[in-house]
């Protein structure tokens, strides 16, 4: 099961908004014992705050492509 110390995991499957934390901490600090259900993942895609890394790499598992831009659009040149 996810280590969710600062809230009652119990209290928080209850909710829409608590299975979205619990969600979210499983696809930012890792799932422990459980497996993260991709079904569940699609559904809250649009709900979920996840690290802008974590959100590129699971857009390009999930749908084979990035379906958000980059944040910053700076260009740069390497010499």
């Amino acid at each position: 099961m996810v280590h969710i110390w600062d809230y009652n995991i119990e209290e928080l499957k209850k909710t829409e908004r608590g299975r979205i934390l619990i969600l979210e901490r499983m696809i930012n600090y890792g799932p422990g014992d459980e497996k993260i259900k991709l079904a569940d993942v699609k559904k809250y895609w649009d709900k979920l705050d996840l690290y802008p890394i974590r959100r590129r790499l699971m857009e390009l598992l999930i749908w084979g492509k990035y379906k958000s831009s980059p944040k910053s659009n700076k260009s740069f040149f390497l010499k």
